[in-house]
């Protein structure tokens, strides 16, 4: 598909805390686009901006807004009442994926292996008293553990702890982010993240990418800083287990309703048992980012790759 001349608006910073994260993103999106002839405008998300969309009636918009600000669901919905054809997901998909434990629960019904977790409010720690909620939680999940925002990316607020003396502050940390914390069994195994695409009407699984951070977790500065990370593109991974992975990241996507674009994450255990963590309906696209390696480990080039996904929503126009 031609997206010579194709006006393109893309929205990224915003005020959350992957605010550098969507800039970044913009950016390389943008330069892809223009390569391949859009016409191609990048915005903030500010007062302005409804306006100037309603004005200027862009072909297409894609929202690169990580965080709650774009992920949410709630700027999809925007885009849809203003009938602007956009790059992405339904608005309900996208909060289903952005709410982890959700997206968890989801995984579990599709038929998926997801780690145990705990799902615990803010709350719940004055209401029940926060000793005898400890006590349970010593109980209910084995170390090591993963404790996590319910809501938020980038591995923001993320803590591995392997003992109950490190859960306090990893909670503190976690509810920094967000009322609500998931304390996850943590799988020891090969960590692979899955770009799903929509391409020809059909949904691709792009080779697995597997990541080996350097201090051991794939934390916010290991994902986004040159040399924290390794990562192998296509993933170690045997041919029967690529096949596995492929599959279930296409299950979970399809599960949850993404579309266009988007993230499967899961850890690959030593009995090759693929485990589901989360799903990311608005994938970073930097230069270390998941998507774009899988992409180039598909031989494809990027530059086509977002011009075809721009032209099919452009064709596509308003969803309804």
């Amino acid at each position: 598909m031609s997206i010579e001349g194709l006006h393109v608006v893309i929205l990224s910073g915003g005020i959350s805390h992957e605010r550098d994260v969507s800039l970044r993103s913009g950016r390389r999106v943008a330069d892809a686009l223009s390569r391949a002839g859009a016409d191609v405008t990048i915005r903030e998300p500010d007062a302005s901006l409804l306006g100037f969309l309603e004005e200027t009636k862009p072909d297409v918009v894609w929202p690169l807004l990580h965080g709650s600000s774009g992920e949410n669901g709630a700027l999809y919905s925007l885009l849809r009442a203003g009938r602007f054809p956009y790059v992405g997901s339904r608005p309900t998909s996208a909060r289903l994926a952005w709410n982890k434990a959700t997206a968890k629960a989801i995984a579990k019904r599709a038929g998926l292996a997801t780690p145990p977790s705990i799902v615990l409010e803010n709350s719940t720690f004055r209401e029940l008293g926060a000793e005898a909620v400890m006590r349970l939680i010593a109980r209910g999940i084995e170390l090591p553990a993963v404790v996590k925002p319910v809501e938020g990316g980038s591995a923001q607020g993320v803590t591995s702890v392997t003992s109950f003396e490190e859960l306090p502050q990893a909670l503190v940390t976690a509810f920094t982010y967000d009322d609500t914390v998931i304390i996850e069994k943590r799988i020891e195994g090969r960590e692979v993240m899955v770009g799903v695409l929509d391409l020809d009407g059909e949904p691709l699984a792009l080779p697995a990418v597997e990541v080996v951070a350097n201090n051991g977790v794939y934390d916010y500065e290991a994902r986004y800083n040159a040399g924290e990370t390794t990562y192998y593109a296509p993933a170690r991974l045997s041919e029967d287990e690529a096949a596995r992975v492929s599959d279930a990241a296409l299950l979970a996507i399809a599960s949850i309703g993404l579309s266009d674009i988007a993230r499967a994450d899961f850890i690959v255990d030593e009995a090759g048992v693929v485990w589901f963590l989360e799903a990311d309906p608005i994938p970073g696209l930097t230069e270390t980012s998941i998507v774009p390696l899988g992409i180039e480990a598909d031989d494809s080039e990027l530059s086509a790759i977002y011009a075809q996904l721009a032209a099919a929503a452009a064709a596509r126009g308003p969803l309804e």
